[in-house]
């Protein structure tokens, strides 16, 4: 008997050891896709599918003078592209003035989970290896990334086992119902991308557009329950626009996913109202002439459960 229980003890530790094995070895293949999508030169042509449809787009990226630069370019319809420079990013719309705003990476091109550090969302997520397959003929392994708690969507990712390049990325609910899907059809690596991109260097961008602060003040109230990882990155105050209402917001994010609750005043009668559309939800409930509105990246009854949890210090 006691062998017996030496030789089960063995099997279960082996078991636990190749699973936490298998999840950090999947953890660190995302880790070198965000690395090597943000460090290589290499052009995507890709589509993307959701609920309004499908679009097709060019990424280029390559590196130069230590900055990035990127273009994004629609290639179907009106010519809409993205150009970034470093830490500027400029936009140029039919029928509308150029313009250029700040940030680390083209926000409209691919899924933000390829920036993502996964080492921050390793304690609130698990990496699970699927298997390989072949994308744009390219072989790809397969890694599901799916939060412990349950409370939001989970991604699939398909990564090239060469360049570490993330050939197909999917959205799914959490009923598994696929919300958007982010798929490459023509992949390209190295100098040729460089050489066209590097014309971006010294080319005349539009003027920096500056979006005014919100009021920096004390808000008096908070959520009592967030989805495990989830931590405030910023709190404001502003009027709407067009009627001057002012709202208080506080931004949340868990590196993977964002989500903002906002709390104005109201009219209206008490009552709550939910829809979504692709990964964006918004739930709205007015309490005590107070409109509690969530809007972001959560399943519907992970915001409800948000708007739910907001406590006054002192009920307005």
């Amino acid at each position: 008997m006691k062998q017996l229980w030496c030789a089960l003890s063995i099997v279960t530790g082996c078991l636990f050891f190749s699973s936490a094995s298998a999840d950090s070895s999947s953890g660190a293949l995302l880790q070198q896709m965000s690395m090597a999508s943000q460090s290589l030169d290499y052009e995507l042509s890709f589509i993307t599918i959701n609920k309004l449809g499908v679009e097709s787009l060019r990424y280029r990226h390559a590196r130069a003078q230590n900055k990035a630069l990127a273009q994004l370019l629609q290639l179907d319809g009106p010519r809409r592209e993205v150009l970034q420079r470093g830490n500027e990013i400029s936009y140029f719309e039919p029928g509308l003035e150029p313009f250029t705003l700040t940030g680390d990476y083209i926000v409209d091109s691919m899924p933000s989970i390829v920036y993502t550090d996964f080492k921050r969302l390793a304690p609130y997520y698990d990496f699970i290896s699927v298997g390989k397959t072949r994308i744009a003929d390219r072989l790809c392994e397969v890694i599901r990334v799916v939060a412990r708690d349950g409370t939001r969507y989970s991604y699939i990712v398909w990564l090239d086992s060469g360049t570490k390049l993330p050939m197909r990325i999917d959205l799914l609910d959490r009923d598994g119902e696929t919300l958007e899907q982010f798929r490459v059809v023509d992949v390209s690596v190295g100098e040729p991308v460089a050489k066209e991109m590097g014309a971006l260097v010294n080319a005349n961008l539009p003027p920096l557009l500056s979006i005014p602060d919100g009021d920096k003040t004390q808000l008096n109230w908070a959520p009592q329950w967030l989805p495990q990882g989830f931590k405030e990155v910023s709190s404001s105050k502003r009027p709407l626009p067009t009627i001057g209402i002012p709202v208080e917001s506080r931004l949340y994010s868990d590196g993977l996913f964002s989500f903002s609750i906002n709390i104005n005043r109201t009219q209206a009668v008490n009552g709550e109202q939910m829809f979504r559309t692709g990964r964006r939800t918004v739930s709205t409930r007015v309490r005590s002439n107070t409109e509690i509105t969530v809007v972001g990246e959560l399943p519907p009854p992970t915001a409800k459960r948000v708007s739910e949890s907001v406590k006054f210090r002192n009920a307005p």
